[in-house]
């Protein structure tokens, strides 16, 4: 892996695993629903999520799902890799303060194909917020 390229196919193995953290601000979720147009009051009315079931704001699931946009795209596989599938269960809230962990293991490759399988979890603390399967198309070692 070098600065500008993520690892290449030939260079995963089944196991590898990284991880990418993030300790989520009330400017993070205010940004976060501008940016999506999630402006759910769940997310950003203290009043209204008193209400709710979670009895406080919630962060935008798809915020965690980022955090794993974040680790594919930088760390594993990382730069050059393209994000092509992703299938994720919300487990649990995360809220303002949290610092959610999202980590990506390598669990398949198809050689063939050029694509990697990989486990993606986000946990609070010991607490599985996310977690799914993603798909990366990657790059094979250029010829010398």
């Amino acid at each position: 892996m070098d600065e500008l390229h993520g690892y290449y196919l030939e260079d995963l193995k089944v196991g590898l695993s990284a991880s990418y953290a993030k300790t989520i601000t009330e400017a993070d979720v205010v940004l976060f629903a501008g940016i999506t147009g999630d402006d759910n009051p769940v997310h950003l009315n203290a009043d209204y999520a008193a209400g709710t079931q979670f009895g406080q704001r919630i962060v935008h699931g798809m915020f965690s799902a980022g955090l794993i946009s974040a680790v594919l795209g930088t760390r594993l596989p990382g730069p050059g890799a393209i994000y092509v599938d992703q299938q994720l269960s919300f487990k649990a809230p995360v809220h303002i303060g949290d610092t959610v962990v999202a980590t990506a293991t390598v669990l398949e490759i198809d050689e063939r194909r050029r694509r990697v399988k990989l486990e993606t979890v986000c946990r609070v603390k010991d607490k599985i917020v996310a977690q799914g399967v993603a798909t990366n198309m990657v790059d094979r070692r250029p010829s010398q």
